[in-house]
């Protein structure tokens, strides 16, 4: 929609409130809301916030930030209360002098978005980001009881979690989402669903609007929707398994050689060396919390192993069956606490080093790495991710490619943040220490 489209839709369609949303370095989703007085001058790219009051933004001597609105993000909210009809736009931030704001998550996946466009690449993703639901008690605070004791795929009896996914699958689609499947996962009260993929800056916006859509509908239902990867010890975790593939301008997929003998191509294997070669680093922006190590253990199908296989889901990546336009790779380990631009900006940079740099990735696995001994691992040269948030950061920190990618103002907010939340972390006494220690000493 052009501007003046935008501003006539909001008229006709009686909006109330616009909220101007757009992306914190920690993935997380602000808004300015204007009322219909305001829409012109918020369409127009007038609105000014305070960054100074957004972590990893800006000083409070320097806060003023200009919030730019893309056109493509308009959408209605599906859903209306009392104060009215609420639409949206998310933005870019950019400095009071018009120029892109360094510290703007979008403009970080621009930037490698249109390096690769010069290199005639553009890249397409299709992520799945798993979520739990459960009950919250009488005074609305969220309990860790879900309401189903369902598993993979289950057909359970109808029940609030079935009925909630199903709300909220209508809400996508009125925000023209495309679904392809919703189902139960492995884990109590565990929940997919799956959008059709998208060009990557489209689809980073799609992530957080699906996040708050599966936030909203949950609520009305009474329950707590929560992307947390390992709310509940002993279950399995929720990931956010991202599919990806680079076409060319005239929709040629370039992962597909039908000469190979398993269809992939030369350029597609220099991808996944990329991926393979950073992706310790690359895993404290796709796995940013404490808690994200918690579903990267081994023992609950957590794609901790760094390996590729076209036939099994055991490594770090796997290639899907589907070949032609349907050949891509999927990189299991993200989780979706991530900001899905930053992860998808250092996805994409990694493939394009192991493109540039001709890189030849291993063979791939096609035994089972999950039962392998760690004899067999070595033998294989089998590497692991990092065991926890402060070790993928010292690995982050080490590599140039991925700190260069997102700059000196994001990439020194987000480590020193991390670092801070780590040192929080092991400060504290837990529950674990106490059932473990206090009575035996």
């Amino acid at each position: 929609m052009e501007k003046n489209e935008i501003l006539k839709t909001l008229k006709e369609e009686k909006i109330d409130y616009l909220q101007m949303q757009f992306i914190d370095i920690f993935g997380i989703c602000k808004h300015v809301e204007v009322p219909k007085t305001q829409f012109e001058k918020a369409v127009n790219g007038d609105v000014m916030f305070d960054g100074s009051s957004i972590d990893g933004f800006t000083r409070i001597e320097e806060s003023d930030m200009l919030l730019i609105p893309d056109y493509k993000t308009f959408r209605i909210f599906p859903w209306e209360d009392e104060s009215g009809k609420v639409a949206r736009l998310i933005c870019d931030v950019h400095n009071p002098d018009g120029t892109p704001f360094k510290g703007c998550p979008r403009f970080i996946l621009k930037q490698v978005v249109k390096e690769a466009e010069k290199l005639g690449y553009y890249m397409v993703v299709g992520p799945e980001a798993e979520f739990f639901l459960f009950y919250r008690n009488g005074e609305g605070e969220p309990t860790l009881k879900t309401h189903d004791k369902a598993g993979y795929f289950d057909m359970a009896p109808q029940d609030l979690g079935s009925l909630t996914r199903r709300d909220i699958v209508k809400a996508l689609e009125k925000l023209e989402f495309e679904v392809e499947a919703a189902h139960h996962e492995v884990a109590d009260g565990q929940h997919e669903i799956d959008f059709k993929y998208d060009d990557v800056i489209s689809t980073a916006d799609n992530v957080i609007t699906f996040k708050l859509v599966v936030k909203k509908i949950a609520s009305k239902h009474g329950l707590h929707a929560t992307f947390m990867p390992k709310p509940v010890f002993g279950i399995n975790g929720s990931g956010m398994h991202c599919h990806q593939s680079l076409f060319d301008k005239n929709g040629n997929n370039l992962f597909h050689d039908p000469k190979d003998s398993i269809g992939l191509s030369k350029l597609m294997r220099q991808y996944i060396a990329g991926i393979l070669k950073h992706a310790k680093g690359m895993c404290a922006i796709t796995n940013p919390l404490v808690n994200s190590y918690k579903r990267l253990v081994p023992g609950y199908e957590a794609p901790i192993n760094l390996a590729w296989s076209e036939k099994n889901r055991s490594p770090l990546i796997r290639i899907p069956a589907s070949r032609g336009k349907g050949t891509r790779m999927e990189l299991r380990m993200p989780d979706p606490t991530c900001n899905p631009y930053l992860s998808f900006a250092v996805m994409l940079k990694s493939g394009l080093d192991g493109i540039k740099n001709k890189m030849t990735p291993p063979d791939p696995v096609d035994k089972n790495v999950f039962t392998m001994s760690e004899r067999e691992k070595r033998r294989y040269r089998i590497d692991a991710l990092p065991p926890n948030l402060r070790e993928s950061l010292h690995f982050l920190k080490k590599d140039d490619l991925l700190t260069e990618t997102l700059g000196d103002h994001i990439f020194n907010h987000f480590y020193n943040s991390k670092v801070l939340e780590w040192n929080n972390y092991i400060s504290r006494v837990h529950s674990w220490e106490h059932d473990r220690y206090f009575e035996l000493y």
